[in-house]
């Protein structure tokens, strides 16, 4: 009789060994499992992060300037003022570009006095001056200038304020110094903001 209880108890014993075992087995798989689906899934975020930044940057305001032939004047003087990165940047910005006529109009002598290395700070306050804080649509801004009486005041990111008005069914532009520019190209989409193309260097007073 006492064999038979420990054989009996040995087999218990058995039973609740293996029991427990397989019970570890399968909580080391799904433990397994879960931790393959969290990898799989990290790595689908990180890539698509990594599509998100690379369509951001292939459309930021730099992008789309740089993929235009009449605004490399531009980039090139967007490149030695240092500010080619921050419009590569997240942000929301409406730049008055530019094109090369629109720089081949100010004197040579003028353009390359601004792009030597000892002007950068003044060249940085010439570009910034073509740059409105936000994403001014072209239906937004021309209300906006319609709202108050086609004379619309707005403070660029040097500090000086642009007047924006329309003439003849076209945006003019006037800067500190009373020249006027006509908006060219509207409404240039980018991923962190707008471009409007113009046919004069704008020109702050300091």
């Amino acid at each position: 009789m006492r064999f038979k209880t420990i054989m009996m108890s040995m087999a218990v014993a058995t039973m609740l060994f293996t029991a427990c075992n397989d019970g570890k087995k399968k909580e080391d798989e799904a433990k397994a499992e879960a931790e393959k689906m969290e990898m799989e899934a990290q790595k689908k975020a990180d890539e698509e992060a990594m599509m998100a930044k690379k369509e951001f940057e292939e459309n930021t305001i730099a992008a789309k300037a740089m993929d235009d032939q009449n605004l490399s004047t531009l980039v090139d003087a967007l490149k030695q003022a240092g500010l080619a990165q921050t419009f590569m940047e997240e942000g929301e910005y409406t730049v008055f570009a530019p094109t090369n006529d629109a720089f081949e109009a100010v004197p040579q002598a003028t353009r390359d006095d601004l792009m030597k290395d000892e002007n950068k700070t003044q060249l940085e306050n010439l570009l910034k001056y073509h740059v409105v804080s936000g994403e001014w649509k072209a239906d937004a801004l021309k209300k906006a200038i319609n709202d108050n009486d086609n004379k619309y005041r707005v403070t660029t990111l040097q500090g000086e304020n642009i007047i924006l008005s329309i003439k003849d069914g076209n945006v003019m532009v006037e800067d500190a110094k009373g020249n006027m520019a006509t908006v060219t190209g509207t409404d240039v989409d980018a991923s962190n903001g707008v471009v409007y193309t113009i046919d004069k260097v704008l020109m702050p007073k300091g």
